[in-house]
């Protein structure tokens, strides 16, 4: 369980935290938002091209960035 504030690692180096989310129903798995941090500057390469995982009492769970929600907008995955 994710309840915000949990640190988020791209490719071993901290970049941000957990802010908030629920349970996504459509699509399966737990959802959350997060706030990204790059003195370079964050933009969609940058998302694209990590490895990210998010710290859950301190053991380190793989975890999938996307630019769009993964929703399911014709409930094809809901339904099968």
């Amino acid at each position: 369980m994710l309840w915000g504030g949990e640190p988020i690692y791209r490719d071993t180096e901290p970049v941000g935290y957990t802010t908030s989310g629920s349970y996504g129903h459509t699509v399966g798995a737990p959802s959350r938002w997060v706030t990204f941090n790059n003195p370079a500057g964050v933009d969609a390469d940058f998302v694209r091209s990590g490895r990210y995982k998010i710290n859950v009492n301190g053991e380190r769970i793989p975890a999938a960035a996307y630019l769009q929600a993964p929703y399911d907008p014709n409930r094809e995955r809901i339904l099968a």
